[in-house]
């Protein structure tokens, strides 16, 4: 499990280092591009309530990853062009729990 610190929190949101390794991948093209997105999930005991967090480059982050992950380019181009549309990324950990490869919906908002 990883963990992502946003902002001035010193609380981690938990991610699955999957899902982490992708993100941050993401997060670092489009942040250094000076291109804000959200990120939205569900936990893993509630699949209803969703939180969404806003990236952009004035927000500190902070990625910890528990292991090394290969990173799927499928997958990677699938989260990265859900973080241009105005849905933006949403990750189900509730999925993710009994997953064994990264699940997230990555469907567009029309």
């Amino acid at each position: 499990m990883g963990y992502l610190y946003y902002g001035n929190s010193t609380e981690p949101i938990e991610i699955p280092d999957r899902v982490l390794a992708h993100l941050k991948v993401v997060a670092a093209t489009k942040l250094r591009r000076s291109e804000s997105f959200t990120v939205s999930w569900n936990k893993a005991e509630d699949s209803e309530a969703r939180t969404t967090i806003w990236l952009q480059a004035a927000i500190p982050l902070r990625f910890e990853l528990g292991r090394t992950e290969p990173i799927d380019r499928r997958y990677l181009e699938e989260m990265a062009q859900a973080a241009t549309s105005s849905a933006g990324v949403f990750v189900d950990l509730a999925a993710e729990a009994t997953a064994s490869q990264p699940v997230a919906d990555l469907r567009r908002v029309a």
